[in-house]
């Protein structure tokens, strides 16, 4: 039931116009997602902070060289990833065979 539920949050949620959601199939090669997680964030006065589990031995980064590395890791994993539509056809289709 909770799988089920979180199934439904994730279809609910990725509806919204602000949420990409994507899906990393689980045959996919190898990724830089596979080394743990990449946050970055970006503000308005054009500064940025990032930080990965897998690099810069999880300390936050701000040199521009160093976010430029997570960005380009971010975009791997983009582009390795279910495309949002699929993504959410995807999770349709988990969710019905549970």
């Amino acid at each position: 039931m909770v799988w089920r539920q979180q199934l439904e949050r994730l279809l609910e949620v990725g509806q919204l116009n602000n949420v990409t959601l994507q899906v990393m199939p689980t045959n996919a090669d190898a990724h830089p997602g596979l080394d743990g997680r990449i946050e970055l964030l970006k503000f308005p006065d054009g500064t940025a902070v990032g930080r990965s589990d897998g690099l810069f031995n999880g300390r936050p980064v701000s040199d521009p060289k160093q976010l430029r590395i997570l960005e380009l890791q971010y975009g791997t994993i983009r582009a390795q990833a279910l495309p949002p539509r699929e993504s959410l056809a995807f999770i349709e289709k988990l969710l019905g065979e549970t």
